[in-house]
């Protein structure tokens, strides 16, 4: 590998795994927030989203940072009142009670509008647009950017621009247009995942093995970082009751003890899940994400940082496992596309099986089988949103990682003669990624329709 192709795969790592706090759909629907309300340069008098359904889809569920709410129209409020686009998907990490507050008094006064961005086929797709009114000297009335017409003021006010849109696409903190007033600001093409990297290296499995395996350690120690903050994500989840507590209840219940044991099959579900539990909970935690899914980067991390431990494993290993699983994950990242109605924890298992199956001593064949072992399991797994019950479905994800490392190891692989399966392993990805882009597209429209339409 040449010094310019590992400069690329690690500046297209650092730009894939960064920090993130709260679900990386509403999250990103705040900072889109944020930077039309810088733009705008007041508080907004009123905000119009149109969101794309896979938008739509993961940010029902989910609770908002510092709420303890759940949806979109609380996210959006605090991007228009704390936000800072500075802070990327960390823009609502100086959320307080009182912006809580007057995120409810928004919300009740009917200032956001949420609808489904019709006629576009980029499944991540976020339009705002922020009005601020306008204001009058004494005796004088004054309409709003709404319409509605309103007293004079006793005093001349503070002047507002009318009106500001950002719109974030392809990317969680891509934008790729803004306006002020009408006046445009930026209006960029939409790029693929590589090229706004700007990076230029086709990666397979094995440039994917071969980095991770001969980087110089101090070009990718870096990724202990992953390892630090969702570690701790899921020990702040044992210390409260967030979710489904999968991850408090697989670490503390005597019936589980009784059934999996103490080992470090359990410990590793157990941590996995609980970071998922707080982070699906909306817990002030930031977790490290990948290609802009938080529970893709924890369960990218987790399983390998728990079993490097429970292993004794130095850190030299663990530093190349967490690189070669998350790694992993981007390159197949790269053909799904951010957002599908394939659930990200099959790629980010997929990735976590590569990073196990190193540390159990597996070479490139061994890491190819487990991941033709993941894709013959997991294909077809159903995203129907991001919300607490994640972690159930990163728990059957892990499971099968683990599973299928074990086979791996066995020199056990599923063969091109079953299902999906190809004898080349980048042909079996790309059939993954297939399915999940494009034959799962009329699921995705049955999984929203279904999701809008309970109770009718």
């Amino acid at each position: 590998m040449t010094p310019s192709e590992r400069t690329s795969i690690i500046a297209l790592i650092k730009q894939e795994v960064i920090p993130a706090i709260g679900c990386t759909e509403p999250i990103a629907v705040a900072l889109c927030v944020a930077k039309a309300t810088e733009i705008l340069g007041c508080k907004p008098h009123r905000i119009e989203a149109y969101l794309s359904a896979n938008i739509l889809k993961n940010a029902m569920g989910v609770g908002i940072p510092g709420t303890g709410m759940i949806g979109l129209p609380i996210a959006i409020a605090l991007g228009a009142l704390i936000g800072k686009s500075e802070y990327g998907l960390e823009v609502l990490k100086e959320c307080t009670p009182d912006a809580v507050e007057a995120g409810k008094r928004m919300i009740a006064d009917e200032a956001i509008s949420i609808k489904l961005k019709e006629g576009i086929t980029e499944k991540l797709y976020i339009e705002i647009t922020a009005f601020g009114a306008t204001t009058s000297t004494s005796g004088a009335t004054t309409t709003a950017a709404s319409g509605a017409t309103t007293a004079s003021a006793a005093t001349t006010a503070s002047s507002c621009t009318q009106s500001a849109t950002a719109i974030i696409a392809g990317g969680h903190t891509n934008f790729i247009y803004l306006s002020h007033n009408g006046e445009v600001l930026l209006d960029a093409p939409l790029k693929s995942t590589a090229e706004q990297n700007g990076n230029k290296t086709a990666l397979t499995l094995k440039k994917v093995y071969d980095f991770a395996t001969t980087a110089p350690l101090e070009e990718i120690e870096f990724i202990l970082e992953a390892q630090r903050l969702n570690k701790a994500a899921a020990e702040t989840s044992f210390k409260g009751r967030y979710g489904h507590q999968l991850g408090r209840t697989l670490k503390e219940s005597t019936r589980e003890m009784s059934i999996l044991g103490n080992n470090t099959f359990s410990k590793i579900l157990s941590y996995t899940t609980a970071a998922c539990d707080a982070r699906m909970a909306g817990v002030m935690v930031p977790v490290m994400s990948n290609s802009g899914s938080g529970n893709q980067g924890i369960t990218a991390t987790l399983p390998i940082t728990i079993y490097a431990e429970e292993n004794n494993k130095s850190r030299e290993e663990l530093i190349r496992a967490l690189t070669l699983s998350h790694l992993t994950v981007i390159y197949i990242k790269q053909s799904l596309g951010r957002l599908s109605a394939l659930c990200g924890c099959v790629v980010a298992a997929t990735g976590s099986s590569c990073g196990i199956t190193y540390l159990m001593g597996g070479g490139y064949n061994q890491i190819s089988f487990a991941v033709q072992n993941m894709i013959a399991t997991l294909t077809g797994m159903v995203c129907d949103g991001a919300k607490p019950s994640c972690s159930l479905k990163i728990a059957s994800g892990v499971s099968t990682s683990l599973l299928s490392a074990i086979l791996a190891m066995e020199e056990q692989c599923v063969s091109s003669v079953e299902g999906i399966i190809d004898n080349d392993v980048d042909k079996s990805i790309l059939n993954l990624t297939r399915i999940g882009s494009e034959s799962m597209n009329e699921t995705d429209h049955a999984v929203l329709d279904i999701m809008t339409h309970k109770g009718c």
